[in-house]
């Protein structure tokens, strides 16, 4: 399922827009595990110990959040080419929608995966191309990083020399995506 959590470009209105200012990737991630919960409590069908989440570049960054901060919700997770420290991304996208570091330090602190990776309990992939011109790489090996620190296990997948779009390369494409594949298959 995909589900339109608030801060999302859909014609619900300018305050379901911009209730995300200064706090992005916390109440996106809160409206995701709020909608898995009602699902699971709608459908009966749904095995509620088998629920995951995946996303790439803002979408991966909430599946952490999604991860670290909901795991009584997800099971498992799959994360691409990610933020996951607020400061290291693009100053005029995070500027204009979370204020200056200076001026809200608790807002980039707590809307970075990082600061929650601690809490990790469950399955988790990461996945980055080492030439992300987009989302650095230092993202993805700062959260490695975090992650060994606190003992977490996880997969992680890089790819050399890959942007953004992990696509450059003879067979790119369909090695990652059977690889998520078997991730779902072994975890979920």
């Amino acid at each position: 399922m995909s589900i339109d959590n608030r801060g999302t470009r859909v014609p619900r209105g300018r305050d379901f827009r911009k209730s995300i200012y200064r706090q992005i990737g916390l109440l996106a991630a809160d409206d995701q595990a709020k909608a898995a919960k009602k699902i699971v409590a709608t459908y009966s069908f749904i095995d509620e110990k088998r629920i995951g989440i995946w996303g790439w570049s803002g979408g991966g960054q909430m599946s952490l959040h999604c991860m670290f901060r909901h795991s009584d919700i997800y099971k498992s997770s799959i994360a691409v080419a990610f933020v996951s420290q607020q400061t290291l991304y693009d100053n005029i996208y995070q500027e204009r929608y979370m204020g200056l570091p200076n001026d809200n330090a608790e807002g980039y602190r707590e809307g970075s995966p990082l600061t929650h990776a601690h809490k990790l309990q469950g399955n988790l992939m990461i996945i980055h191309g080492t030439g992300d011109d987009n989302v650095h790489y230092q993202n993805f090996e700062m959260l490695v990083n975090e992650l060994i620190k606190n003992n977490k296990l996880f997969t992680m997948l890089s790819y050399p020399m890959r942007d953004h779009g992990i696509w450059q390369g003879e067979n790119t494409t369909l090695h990652m995506r059977r690889s998520m594949e078997k991730f779902w298959k072994d975890n979920l």
